[in-house]
């Protein structure tokens, strides 16, 4: 059954801080949609204002109502997600869309094809009535998607006509090249004003490279790694995005086609090797410990940090304890603060770390954790990080 409720799309105005989170969704399973609809309704911060079941519905819904997040399915008749995705943007730019989607190699692939194309984050979905009808998994199905719908639609009503921006025109912050002087304190909706204090420079040439990364990381990893081509540095690079199982094999594969980086998950025992990338599995914390004169990946099932598994923290306690000064971490978009606190460890320990910037970031959770907590020694658009890693990693 298809239900539509709520304003029309173009009488509501820009939603108050406090009012409800519009929410879509759609999926071709009834049973689908209606979990997810009282899950979201349970909360009185959300409000499905349409529930549909295929990607022309969707689309029919958009033009009547003023949705502000989608959850949307892969799999469906007439139209499906990937189809309907680049539609529904072209209505609004700044819709925040989540792609639900099981946990398939196919519908990996697909889901990051949609990411690339501008879906901002996804979610694995419960596939049987014994996650539907309210297990452990069901539960942690629930926790992870009221904090994407919460952030999205933060970050969306934090900057409703988010831009990027223009070529020639100052960075929200200082470039690699101009110095680090402090911003100016600012406010940012969600979290209050939070002023970034950045570190003087002093700053050790990298032996690795850690990145961490959650919500709308898959697009900001491939920008990164895709300006660092395959060659270009000497240094292992370590990265840990939150991603479910299978979704991290083919995030790598992504990775080596879009770079020419020899890219894969981790395995636990391999021998940490320069000019290589190295991606946390889907649920295994991925750390390095030494051994002898080698540095080895070792993976573990030690419990969610951060609700994450794999989580970037652990990571980065790790590679300090592994290289010491000679570390640079680089935190990219993603909700949450999880990196904030290893990053502690890798600044208390000599070592780098530096962060994407508010404006670029399609959520910022994560860098602006570690920015605000004055842990970096630079705060960057998106496109000038794989410039300033060149730069400091290439010297001596």
């Amino acid at each position: 059954m298809n239900t539509e409720i709520g304003p029309p799309r173009h009488s509501s105005g820009a939603p108050n801080a406090t009012d409800p989170v519009r929410v879509m969704v759609v999926d071709d399973s009834a049973v689908v949609r209606g979990l997810i609809t009282r899950m979201l309704e349970e909360d009185p911060g959300f409000s499905v204002v349409t529930s549909v079941g295929n990607g022309q519905m969707a689309l029919s819904a958009l033009e009547r109502h003023d949705i502000e997040v989608v959850v949307l399915d892969i799999e469906m008749p007439v139209m499906d997600g990937l189809t309907a995705l680049p539609k529904l943007l072209k209505v609004d730019p700044e819709l925040q869309i989540i792609m639900a989607s099981t946990l398939t190699l196919k519908n990996a692939d697909i889901t990051l094809r949609a990411l690339e194309a501008g879906a901002a984050d996804c979610i694995p979905k419960p596939t049987s009535s014994r996650d539907i009808s309210g297990t452990t998994g069901s539960s942690d199905f629930k926790r992870e998607l009221i904090e994407k719908v919460r952030g999205l639609a933060a970050a969306r009503r934090r900057n409703p006509r988010r831009t990027a921006r223009k070529p020639g025109a100052p960075p929200a912050y200082p470039s690699a090249t101009t110095g680090h002087a402090p911003p100016p304190a600012r406010p940012t909706g969600l979290y209050g004003p939070r002023p970034v204090v950045l570190r003087a420079a002093g700053i050790e040439t990298p032996d690795v490279i850690a990145i961490g990364s959650s919500t709308g990381g898959p697009q900001a990893l491939f920008t990164v790694l895709g300006a660092l081509k395959a060659g270009s540095l000497r240094q292992p690079i370590l990265i840990t995005q939150h991603m479910p199982p299978t979704f991290t094999t083919i995030l790598a594969e992504h990775i080596s086609r879009c770079s020419g980086w020899e890219a894969a998950e981790s395995v636990d025992g391999e021998v940490v090797r320069g000019n290589r990338i190295y991606i946390a599995p889907g649920d295994f914390h991925m750390v390095v410990e030494v051994r002898g004169t080698d540095k080895v990946i070792r993976l573990n099932k030690n419990p969610p940090e951060n609700f994450c598994r794999p989580s970037v923290d652990p990571m980065l306690r790790s590679i300090s304890a592994a290289w010491g000064r000679r570390v640079l971490v680089v935190i990219l978009t993603g909700m949450g603060s999880d990196g904030m606190k290893g990053g502690q460890v890798v600044v208390a320990g000599g070592g780098t770390v530096i962060a994407q910037d508010e404006p670029t970031s399609v959520v910022w959770g994560m860098p602006g954790a570690v920015a605000t907590a004055g842990l970096c020694s630079a705060v960057l658009p998106l496109p000038e990080i794989p410039q300033y890693i060149l730069r400091l990693a290439s010297r001596g």
